[in-house]
């Protein structure tokens, strides 16, 4: 069962990101592969770093990671969807069992201190978990990485009805005279596929739905040309689920952005609609930290200090979030796979000032032999020609110089 209150939650984190993450070129990204981590580290967390990360969350800090871990099991148990969790941590460093105890089931693994070997490992479970999709895990991986969080998440499904495949040549916008593959869909359900919602914050928005055989859909959303597509996007997180104008409630002309209605003669009389889009693969790379405060972690990078006593007595700081994703619409179907991880270095650990004590006899020295429980001295003596060692393979004798003949007893 999935939490309603996580779901409202998650689109929110969705949508907000979807303004920032949103510019010229085309990107892909899941709010939900983020949540979920930052609500594991939510639960551990304390002082400034957990109230910015209850309010990027929505939720409280209170019961958060247990939140987090439900929300993968469900999404887990959706079909067409594979999740999972990884927690890698120095063996050095002390994790609290009351937290490990929350997070979902998956990997535990080391971090040797290598960067190498580390790399090598996190970067073989990325792959593994996304069926070589995503070859790298996106958190970058040091000597000074004491803990590395991460989650994987694939979606896949199959249309139930599949698309014909053509090609698109458009006459106007980006797009004009370019030769495109194609994807076409006719179907006389006019209401089960298409819906236009007119008071969005973006304007008016056309959805065009595309069931799997999974229980997975994907929604085609476009607005008005000359509106941004972070506008278009956000606001169509939130109107998806808003009631709108079906297919056949439409107008004819120009009914809405991408869709004119027209009355044609022929010899079937029942409506049609016939959906048109290109197919494609979208890959991206999110550095989350260049959006800090956006996800509650403007604080938790500050490495004077530690902001996780709830994950290590430690002090732990954040030091990379990153996110991989690719998708891919096409004729049969649509895939999906990303990976999220978040790296913490150590944070508060002050530079001490050590004495360094060095000792070389280096010219003539003297020693004595001490009886132990008595202090007697048994000898004494001084230094002054120590042996060169020339049983050393590594002694080097002066040219030119004999050894001196030892003085009889």
């Amino acid at each position: 069962m999935v939490d309603a209150t996580a779901v409202r939650a998650v689109n929110a984190l969705t949508a907000r990101w979807a303004r920032a993450a949103v510019a010229g070129q085309g990107t892909v990204f899941t709010g939900a592969g983020v949540w979920t981590l930052l609500a594991m580290l939510a639960g551990g967390s304390g002082g400034p770093a957990r109230a910015e990360l209850e309010c990027a969350l929505g939720v409280s800090a209170d019961g958060a990671t247990a939140l987090g871990r439900e929300l993968v099991e469900a999404m887990a148990s959706m079909d067409g969807v594979d999740t999972a969790t990884g927690l890698w941590t120095r063996q050095d460093l002390a994790i609290k069992p009351e937290w490990e105890r929350e997070l979902p089931s998956g990997v535990r693994g080391t971090l040797t201190g290598d960067g190498e070997r580390d790399r090598k490992e996190l970067d073989a479970w990325a792959s593994r978990q996304t069926r070589g999709e995503i070859a790298r895990m996106p958190a970058p991986v040091g000597p000074d990485t004491l803990l590395v969080l991460a989650g994987a998440l694939l979606l896949k499904t199959t249309w139930a009805q599949p698309f014909e495949v053509g090609w698109m040549c458009p006459s106007s916008g980006p797009w004009a005279d370019q030769s495109l593959a194609g994807l076409t869909r006719r179907t006389a359900d006019l209401d089960g596929t298409l819906k236009v919602v007119q008071d969005t914050p973006a304007g008016p928005l056309t959805f065009s739905g595309v069931s799997g055989d999974n229980g997975l859909d994907v929604h085609l959303v476009l607005g008005g040309e000359d509106v941004s597509g972070a506008e278009v996007l956000a606001a169509g997180i939130t109107a998806l689920g808003q009631p709108g104008l079906s297919g056949s409630q439409l107008p004819l002309g120009d009914a809405a952005p991408g869709v004119k209605v027209a009355e044609v003669t022929g010899f079937d009389p029942r409506p049609k609609l016939v959906l048109n889009t290109p197919q494609f693969t979208v890959r991206a790379e999110h550095d989350l930290l260049r959006h800090d405060e956006l996800f509650g972690l403007r604080s938790a990078q500050d490495a004077t200090r530690g902001h996780f006593p709830g994950i290590s007595t430690f002090p732990l700081a954040v030091s990379s979030g990153r996110q991989s994703m690719t998708a891919s619409f096409s004729r049969e179907g649509f895939f999906a796979a990303a990976v999220t991880a978040f790296a913490l270095n150590a944070g508060g650990i002050p530079q001490q000032k050590a004495k360094l004590i060095g000792v070389s006899y280096d010219r003539p020295f003297g020693f004595l032999a001490v009886h132990r429980a008595t202090g007697l001295v048994l000898a004494a003596g001084w230094v002054t020609e120590p042996e060169a060692g020339a049983e050393s393979p590594f002694a080097l004798r002066r040219p030119g110089r004999s050894p001196r003949p030892r003085p009889r007893g």
